[in-house]
C-alpha cells in the first residue's frame, strides 16, 4: 500500500510516480466567451484616493466667528433685505415663506399682516390653509411673549 503523500503526490502503489496533465498554456485555443448576463467587473471608475488640493484663492479662513458677531451679521443682512423683498418677482406662496422667514428671524411682528395677506392670495387650498396656520401660530408666539 501506498501513504497519503505518495497519493497526493500522484504516486501508485508501487512507489512511481505518474506524469500528472499540465495545464494549457497556448490561449489561442479558446474562443472568447460572450454571454449577455456576465458583467464587468469595475461599473464606473474606481475610486480616486489621492489627497484633496487646496486653492489659496478659494480657501475659507476657519477661524470663529463670535455669536455677537453672527448676530450682527443676521441684523445687517435682515436691515438689508428689508427694503429689497417688495422688488422681487415671487408668487403669493415664495412672498409668505419669505415673509415668515424674516419674522421668526427677526421677532418682528409687524410682518405678520404682510405674511397674512401673502397667505390669502395663495391659490391652491392646502397650501393656503397651511399658510394661515402658519400666520396664526406666529401670532400664538407674539401674544404669549408679551406676557
Amino acid at each position: 500500500m501506498f501513504d497519503d503523500n505518495q497519493q497526493m503526490a500522484g504516486g501508485n502503489s508501487d512507489g512511481q510516480y505518474q506524469d500528472q496533465p499540465q495545464p494549457m498554456t497556448d490561449q489561442s485555443q479558446y474562443a472568447p466567451v460572450s454571454d449577455d448576463q456576465m458583467q464587468t467587473g469595475f461599473q464606473s471608475q474606481p475610486a480616486d484616493y489621492t489627497q484633496p488640493t487646496q486653492d489659496s484663492a478659494t480657501s475659507v479662513p476657519t477661524s470663529q466667528v463670535s455669536d455677537d458677531d453672527l448676530l450682527t451679521i443676521k441684523q445687517d443682512a435682515l436691515n438689508t433685505l428689508s427694503p429689497l423683498v417688495g422688488q422681487l418677482d415671487q408668487s403669493p406662496e415664495e412672498k409668505f415663506r419669505t415673509t415668515m422667514m424674516m419674522i421668526q428671524a427677526s421677532d418682528d411682528s409687524g410682518l405678520i399682516r404682510v405674511a397674512y395677506e401673502a397667505a390669502q392670495n395663495i391659490e391652491d387650498d392646502k397650501v393656503k390653509a397651511q399658510a394661515l396656520l402658519d400666520v396664526i401660530n406666529e401670532i400664538n408666539y407674539f401674544t404669549s411673549h408679551q406676557s
